[in-house]
């Protein structure tokens, strides 16, 4: 994860000389007293570090903020729970403890590896697209919050990819449900589902699809003019694709060229983007 690991790191406290010797304040009750918190938090470290006992590790964290909880190493100790339960795939405990730092410490230099931490543990548990995308919503959100808060963090362009990478998976999820539509043969259902994907998500690399896509169901309803249209802008935005050549081919079929209507949503949709727009009339041929 990149987290700078020397910057928490206690200066020196040789955890080994820290049980050498017997503790002259130990309660006389039985009940065992609270250990240093520097040394609580080495041997986190050193089970995390050395040994990749991340949950061990963990426990040895949050050991620190419930016996020191107003010191300065309950606060270092707060992002090394964040961190190390990530890294044992408690993704819950990890966003609860992120969570609290960003809420406690939100100056602090290490508040956009926290938050960070809260869009990855999110990312992790991204579904495949035959189920909800709730985790996926909520890891663009967290993401977008680092990019926001923090565009000049080390942790800024990772989360930039992962946004990527999480909005592809919504692409994805449109047109499953576009796709199982057509197959049904429910036009207007596929052609609701493929216009988010033009609309929200042309980025992603299901565009092109989504746009060969709307031509096949727009032929199939009848309506010329806007598969014409979105095959027009396919061509123009996606020459090389294998989808433009079936769009292409598909029009052609029905006695008709790719020709782009700019009354048109799908016109309308692309021209607002950095995405080329299309032409008006353009006529491209495989």
């Amino acid at each position: 994860m990149g987290l700078r690991l020397l910057l928490l790191v206690a200066l020196a406290w040789p955890v080994a000389a820290c049980s050498s010797f017997p503790n002259p304040f130990a309660k006389s009750d039985g009940v065992a007293p609270d250990e240093p918190p520097e040394k609580l938090y080495n041997e986190g470290v050193f089970l995390s570090d050395k040994r990749g006992d991340y949950k061990d590790a963990a426990k040895k964290f949050e050991e620190v903020e419930r016996q020191h909880p107003y010191s300065d190493w309950a606060r270092k100790a707060l992002l090394m729970t964040a961190y190390t339960r990530y890294e044992a795939k408690e993704y819950d405990e990890s966003v609860s403890a992120a969570r609290r730092y960003v809420t406690l410490h939100p100056g602090s230099p290490d508040a956009a590896y926290a938050q960070y931490l809260i869009g990855s543990a999110y990312y992790e548990r991204i579904p495949d697209v035959t189920r909800d995308q709730g985790q996926t919503e909520k890891a663009i959100a967290a993401l977008e919050e680092v990019t926001r808060k923090y565009p000049d963090s080390e942790y800024a362009q990772n989360a930039k990819r992962k946004i990527e990478m999480a909005r592809d998976q919504l692409a994805g999820k449109e047109m499953s449900i576009g796709l199982d539509y057509l197959r049904k043969r429910q036009f207007t259902g596929g052609i609701n589902r493929f216009k988010i994907v033009v609309t929200q998500y042309q980025t992603t690399r299901h565009v092109e699809e989504a746009l060969f896509r709307l031509t096949e169901a727009y032929m199939a309803l009848g309506i010329v003019p806007e598969a014409q249209t979105a095959a027009a802008v396919l061509g123009h935005n996606f020459p090389d694709s294998r989808w433009y050549q079936d769009a292409y081919r598909l029009v052609r079929s029905g006695g008709f060229e790719p020709t782009e209507n700019k009354s048109s949503w799908i016109s309308r949709a692309f021209s607002r983007t950095g995405i080329k727009s299309p032409f008006a009339g353009s006529q491209s041929k495989s």
